[in-house]
């Protein structure tokens, strides 16, 4: 498949982010796994990480219990979803990786059906709802996914579209121009409550507890994110409707800035 001329190296940001995964931050994201899935263990259950990233949520999911395929479209990311597996299990027969897309459908096919399909912020970074309608060929019976988008459609999508696109058009010494600022917009009212309660860098230095993500890799992956489209909740809901999935979760992002979350069962595949 054809790739936009413009376009945030993801892989490298989660290469990075790999020097901090630790036994604490793996735990966090078990933890996150559980209490969005609503069960403490995946045995016996298949698990598809859709753009696995830096491969942390394949590795929760493993550690879980399930047997996992995780694929993404950048191939460093596979890189590093390679590189936690052999970390944590070397030659293990019960985790796949594959390099693919979820737009490509030559490739969904060669991919089985799954009882969870997983996606985190997969959405924003393809044509709106893409995660939804491409997802329908693996056929899960329980599916997950997780959409970034900015409920301040319009204007505010308008504004980190060109933010998005100036980051990964300067050359890679010039990009604090753009990192900088928007660093500011988004961590700036967090900074100043912090040492309005003489708790300077709180909110930053808690932020692994989310996930056990890395508030500066997530930051790069926010501003760097291009391509960049949004979907309000109501769209991602009336399309699974369509779809016989039904909602069981949902946890929105207020409007601000990450990602709003979505459980769905789908209903055919649960009554079958």
């Amino acid at each position: 498949m054809s790739s936009p001329a413009l376009r945030f190296q993801f892989g490298e940001n989660w290469w990075r982010f790999l020097e901090t995964v630790d036994e604490a931050r793996i735990e966090r994201a078990e933890r996150a796994l559980i209490e969005l899935l609503g069960q403490d263990r995946l045995d016996g259950l298949t698990f598809l990480d859709i753009g696995s990233g830096s491969g942390l949520s394949s590795l929760a999911a493993r550690r879980l219990g399930a047997t996992v395929t995780s694929f993404d479209y950048d191939r460093q990311s596979v890189v590093s979803t390679r590189a936690l597996r052999e970390r944590h299990y070397p030659d293990d027969e019960a985790w796949r990786i594959e390099e693919g897309s979820i737009l490509d459908h030559e490739f969904l096919r060669t991919l089985p059906t799954f009882d969870i399909v997983y996606a985190w912020g997969l959405a924003s970074h393809r044509p709106h709802v893409g995660v939804a309608r491409k997802r329908r060929g693996t056929g899960p019976s329980r599916g997950q996914t997780r959409d970034r988008h900015l409920q301040r459609s319009g204007k505010a999508t308008r504004v980190w579209t060109r933010v998005k696109r100036s980051y990964n058009a300067l050359p890679g010494r010039l990009r604090w121009l753009v990192l900088g600022p928007a660093a500011a917009w988004i961590w700036g009212p967090a900074m100043i409550r912090d040492v309005a309660v003489l708790r300077p860098f709180a909110t930053w230095r808690e932020y692994h507890h989310v996930r056990g993500m890395s508030p500066w890799r997530d930051l790069v992956d926010w501003v760097g994110g291009y391509p960049f489209e949004t979907a309000k909740p109501e769209q991602v809901f009336e399309y699974y409707r369509r779809k016989r999935f039904r909602l069981v979760r949902l946890t929105t992002c207020g409007g601000g800035f990450g990602c709003n979350e979505f459980v769905f069962i789908n209903e055919r595949a649960s009554t079958e």
